[in-house]
């Protein structure tokens, strides 16, 4: 069963902080060093300092990011910079955005979700890595406190819980324009009646673990800790919560973006990669003839040549020219992948990973760190490749929302980074204090 509650949000406070737009941040995993310096440069307040702080020559154990996250937490509380609401509340957020000259609106509201250790009512559909799990656990002992949410999806397909809370939300709480040039605006819904309502409703459903794999195992890791260290079983002590943005799977303004992949090898002879790969692909090899390099176009051209409804398409993109690699017959991946559904074997991520990745090049799950890396932009995948950041790259398309539910529900793990969603959530809107 699917336990919701509404929480007590800490919010920046704008009788204090005059521009919202200033102190908002992208979330901390998609934030090069530049964004965060440019962030840190724009406000003395911004949300970067805390979800993502710099790190000194001279840090210590007792003087890092961490400590510095939560000095500057209990100083901006102190201060009234950031204030907590005196009522339990769920808080509905929706973004308005454009991608591919088409507008969407994304419906969701923040809540805080019980913690499902055994993964019964939370599904997932990636495997989580060590390092990414250390550092957020590191920041959350820090802080007692979720920062940033997670994304989760439900199913609803008649939409009747967005319905509830449109029928009863007016002026925004908070409206600002992020990093991404999306509108986010923030409600405060604390009607107990439309709450119960939400709450019920939830309690029937099956989430899907959207984005934040890695601080959902997290937070169940934390919780484990401080029921050791507080000998507190309570199953509604605060720490066995999570704070997540909920939306509907059949909200039209999700969109999933294709992650393609960089590849550091540096020894591969294409000609006989070529080769071996003939086998199983119907190969087109195209050169590029844009003298001026506007990668852009480049970038619309090969995402073009891969857009399919049927088969499984790739390009392997290399300085100055790149390879359409078409897939003659799926069914090579039940000799490859027989531990896997049938579901799993066709997807493109893992035609790629297990044919391609792991049968031609020798990338496993062991060495996938040391040779690949991921990128959503189309351009990064060219131009990376032709600067020498990267020896060659892989470009690929989207993964279906269908698909993922069904990983999930057959409790299977896609290979790294299979989904990227859009919009991706603001983080700094609202804070959830344990």
């Amino acid at each position: 069963m699917v336990e919701i509650a509404p929480f007590k949000g800490t919010i920046y406070n704008n009788k204090k902080i005059k521009k919202l737009d200033d102190v908002m941040s992208p979330p901390y995993d998609i934030i090069s060093e530049s964004m965060q310096n440019e962030l840190y440069n724009k406000n003395e307040y911004n949300f970067v300092k805390l979800i993502l702080g710099k790190i000194f020559s001279d840090d210590t154990d007792t003087n890092n990011r961490y400590t510095r996250a939560k000095q500057l937490f209990d100083a901006w509380q102190k201060q009234e910079n950031l204030i907590s609401s005196n009522t339990p509340a769920i808080y509905p957020y929706k973004i308005d955005y454009t991608i591919n000259k088409t507008k969407k609106q994304m419906n969701g509201f923040f809540v805080i979700l019980k913690l499902d250790p055994e993964y019964k009512s939370v599904k997932a559909h990636e495997k989580t890595l060590a390092k990414p799990k250390e550092d957020r656990l590191n920041l959350m002992r820090a802080c007692y406190a979720n920062l940033e949410p997670i994304q989760l999806m439900y199913i609803d397909q008649n939409d009747n819980i967005r319905k509830t809370m449109d029928a009863v939300i007016d002026t925004p709480l908070i409206k600002v324009k992020g990093y991404d040039g999306f509108t986010h605006q923030l409600w405060q819904l604390d009607d107990p009646k439309t709450v119960k309502t939400i709450v019920d409703e939830l309690k029937k459903k099956i989430l899907f673990i959207a984005d934040g794999h890695h601080r959902y195992q997290t937070s169940i890791n934390y919780a484990n800790e401080k029921k050791e260290q507080t000998s507190n079983k309570d199953p509604n002590a605060p720490f066995n919560y999570i704070m997540v943005v909920l939306c509907n799977m059949f909200d039209p303004g999700i969109s999933i973006l294709p992650t393609h992949r960089l590849i550091k090898m540096s020894n591969v002879k294409f000609d006989e990669l070529i080769t071996k790969l003939e086998k199983y692909f119907i190969i087109e090899k195209k050169l590029i003839e844009d003298k001026k390099k506007d990668y852009q176009k480049i970038g619309k051209k090969i995402m073009d040549d891969i857009a399919t409804e049927k088969d499984h398409k790739f390009v392997l993109y290399v300085k100055n020219m790149y390879f359409i690699l078409t897939l003659k017959d799926e069914h090579i991946m039940d000799t490859l992948a027989t531990d896997h559904s049938k579901t799993w074997r066709i997807l493109d991520v893992s035609i790629l990973h297990k044919l391609i990745l792991e049968k031609f090049l020798g990338i496993n799950e062991k060495n996938l760190e040391h040779h690949v890396k991921y990128t959503r932009d189309d351009l990064e995948a060219i131009q990376f490749v032709d600067d020498g950041k990267y020896d060659f790259s892989f470009f690929i398309n989207a993964t279906k929302i269908d698909q993922l539910k069904a990983i999930a529900d057959a409790s299977e793990h896609m290979p790294q980074k299979s989904t990227y969603f859009l919009p991706k959530m603001l983080s700094g809107l609202v804070i959830y204090k344990m």
